[in-house]
């Protein structure tokens, strides 16, 4: 939270009726110091050095007072939730002395301290996640290959070899795109510099990334219907190569032998809209709401075909580029992902 900087105004009337406050009754005092000694000097002077004395000590302790309880306790508060945060402790939250509208400098060093905590919390627990996930992606193919490669040393049958050999290569690539994911992940989350922009045709590129599926499309006897638009955008082609992989591989895994896959392009004013519409499972709305998640697997009987980062791919490049992603789905149905670009342009 931001704060004007700025001369406090109660803070100042105090200061001014303290000091107004002293100097009044030295006046007074001295005034009738001067009646009651008939114009003594000494007796004045030493009357008035005992007031000053007295006053500037009842000032001292004032001020350590209002130190003790305005300045250090907070500081000391602060001082030792920035040690416990720095130890690793991110369940810290300061209770703030103000209510909202009436805060002091230290209730806005607290509130920012309790929002800082919070977020570093919610990283903690997203990376304890995260690599709890990936040592248990990683522990599966790595078993698979553990166990056939000791089945291979002791296996004569020439047929059952090649089965396990099959297998050791099938767990091999899913390791293997794994490991490509989290790297792509990594870079797409962690690196600062945005892609190089480029003009082409929207069109073209989705067609290239759909042939690359022609061969599984066909062995599934999946009917691909395609409707696009010349539509040429500026943007990376390679991140969007990402996403049409993701969704177009995603959109086939989850269709059954002999269903329909549609992609479609439409130019929507100065968006790009491309749809990838499957005739597959679908999804319930509660699967719906974390389908970005990383390694989120809603439909588990496919979870051998994948590892849950795609569509988190998916969503951080989207982000990045600067555009929207949109699902919609009926469970038995069919699901329909929905990309808008906002950067089309005039070729």
């Amino acid at each position: 939270m931001k704060k004007k900087s700025g001369f406090s105004f109660w803070g100042g009337v105090i200061f001014f009726l303290t000091i107004a406050a002293v100097v009044t009754v030295a006046v007074v005092l001295y005034g009738y110091v001067d009646e009651r000694s008939g114009g003594n000097k000494k007796t004045i002077s030493l009357v008035m050095f005992l007031v000053v004395l007295f006053l500037s000590l009842f000032c001292t302790v004032a001020d350590i007072f209002r130190r003790r309880f305005m300045v250090d306790t907070p500081a000391e508060k602060i001082l030792d939730a920035t040690e416990r945060i720095a130890a690793g402790d991110f369940s810290v939250r300061l209770r703030l002395k103000h209510p909202y509208g009436n805060y002091d400098e230290f209730d806005y060093i607290m509130e920012n301290l309790n929002i800082m905590a919070a977020e570093l919390e919610k990283s903690e627990i997203l990376k304890t996640d995260f690599i709890s996930n990936v040592s248990h992606e990683l522990k599966t193919p790595l078993t698979v290959i553990r166990n056939y490669a000791l089945l291979l040393q002791t296996e004569t049958d020439e047929e059952t070899r090649k089965k396990y050999a099959a297998e050791l290569a099938d767990a091999a690539n899913r390791l293997s795109l794994l490991i490509t994911n989290i790297l792509k992940l990594n870079k797409l989350e962690n690196d600062k510099i945005l892609p190089a922009f480029e003009a082409f045709r929207l069109d073209e590129s989705l067609v290239e990334t759909a042939l690359g599926f022609e061969e599984l499309m066909e062995n599934k006897k999946i009917d691909l219907v395609v409707s696009l638009d010349e539509v040429c955008v500026l943007s990376s082609k390679s991140y969007l190569e990402i996403v049409w992989n993701n969704l177009l591989s995603n959109a086939i895994k989850f269709t059954n032998d002999g269903g329909r896959v549609e992609l479609k392009l439409k130019k929507e004013g100065k968006n790009a809209v491309v749809s990838v519409v499957d005739t597959g499972c679908g999804i319930d709305a509660e699967t719906g709401k974390r389908i970005f998640d990383k390694f989120y697997q809603g439909d588990t009987s496919h979870a051998k075909e994948g590892n849950g980062l795609g569509l988190a791919l998916v969503k951080r490049v989207i982000d990045i580029l600067g555009g929207e992603i949109s699902v919609s789905s009926e469970v038995g149905k069919g699901t329909a992902f929905t990309v808008t670009l906002k950067n089309a342009v005039e070729e």
